[in-house]
């Protein structure tokens, strides 16, 4: 789960991350109230996004009156901001952050992240600031520092430093460089964040270290005891299907593709996607239902699928291990009926009461195509597709 960046900057304060003052808008009005609020004479009008190069896509404004505030707020509050990160489809402006203007001497990138490679959180950090890590990569690759760090043991003082010295500070800066350090490490182990990333971290004219940007990302498994967090979730952001499936219990992501996917465990799903791909075809969607797959279950999965305009074709891979072949069945049976389906429906069973669940599907009388291995369903689902699409570009 991802946050917006005020919520990451309130949250890094309160672990002693220095951040500039700023505040909340929703409206051309509230912005040039919080630009009064904070005073000064230069503000930054920040689009309030889940994305990271917001400013290339034109989502961050420096203004100087407090007409240029209103302006800015004006053009960018439900605008459609298009990065690089967001894809085509871009994502929708609804709140703003006004912040002071920083007098900015030197920018520097600084983050964690979980390394599951390593089984370790591993500190980032580049003279390079203000570029994703991927452009940092490509241009500079020597930049980047990377300090790995033992969860049992967590951040300590010398590894601090030794970032702090890679990063060029001053020494007079260094004890207030460890202090951030450590504050973000603490805000990341706290809070069960698998990502925290400030870009840029900025060197001011008086020499202090601000987080002028903030991003940070969590642990959906961890939400339940993190109630505080999981109340800053913005629902607005993410992909409606995904939203759908999250709070019905149920795994998905949202794809490209045209060809519908319900499957049990994480790893027949992926399976099934690459044979799909292999075949010819493009995945709507990766939808884990699980090892207790029930009736109403399935049938929630059905509508998840189905809600998707995209699908021409549909594919159930089913391996049943704690489950029954024969439940899964009847659950899909029972929902093709209530749903009344109007794309090919193609199924794989296979484990536990195979006989009997392909037995329930054939005398089912439903026009369900049928499938015993992974392979052949995959070429199923894509030649059914494929007839879909013959179909309506005959009909149009």
């Amino acid at each position: 789960m991802d946050i917006h960046e005020y919520q990451a900057k309130e949250l890094l304060s309160g672990y002693g991350v220095k951040i500039a003052e700023g505040g909340l808008a929703y409206s051309p009005e509230d912005a040039v109230q919080r630009a009064r609020e904070i005073g000064g004479h230069i503000w930054v009008v920040k689009a309030q996004i889940h994305s990271g190069a917001r400013g290339k896509a034109g989502g961050i404004k420096v203004c100087k009156t407090h007409d240029e505030v209103e302006a800015a707020a004006e053009a960018l509050l439900g605008k459609k901001l298009v990065t690089h990160q967001t894809g085509a489809a871009g994502k929708i402006c609804n709140r703003l952050y006004i912040e002071a203007g920083t007098d900015i001497a030197k920018e520097l990138y600084f983050c964690f992240l979980v390394d599951r490679i390593s089984e370790r959180i591993v500190m980032v950090g580049s003279q390079d600031g203000g570029m994703d890590i991927e452009e940092i990569a490509e241009t500079n690759p020597n930049s980047i520092k990377k300090i790995y760090i033992e969860p049992a043991v967590g951040l300590q003082d010398f590894q601090a430093r030794e970032m702090a010295f890679a990063l060029g500070l001053d020494a007079e800066l260094i004890s207030h460089a460890v202090k951030t350090f450590k504050g973000c490490y603490r805000a990341l182990r706290d809070l069960d964040a698998n990502m925290l990333e400030i870009n840029p971290l900025v060197i001011t004219g008086n020499n202090e270290l601000i987080a002028l940007d903030a991003k940070m990302g969590f642990d959906e498994n961890a939400l339940f005891r993190r109630q505080k967090i999981a109340e800053l979730r913005d629902k607005t952001q993410e992909d409606p299907r995904e939203t759908a499936a999250a709070d019905r219990g149920l795994s998905y992501v949202g794809l490209d593709g045209d060809i519908g996917c319900m499957i049990n465990g994480a790893g027949l799903a992926m399976a099934t996607m690459d044979m799909i791909k292999l075949a010819g075809g493009e995945p709507a969607n990766f939808l884990d239902v699980g090892g207790g797959a029930s009736a109403e279950r399935t049938e929630k999965a059905f509508r998840l699928v189905l809600a998707d305009t995209n699908v021409k074709a549909m594919l159930v891979n089913i391996f049943a291990g704690i489950n029954r072949c024969d439940w899964i069945a009847e659950g899909v049976v029972q929902a093709v009926r209530k749903i009344d389906m109007k794309v090919p429906l193609i199924v794989r069973l296979s484990g536990t009461n195979v006989e009997e669940g392909r037995r329930i599907i054939a005398e089912s009388g439903l026009p369900i195509i049928t499938a015993e291995t992974l392979a052949e369903a995959a070429e199923k689902a894509v030649a059914a597709r494929n007839q879909v699409v013959a179909n309506q570009a005959a009909g149009a």
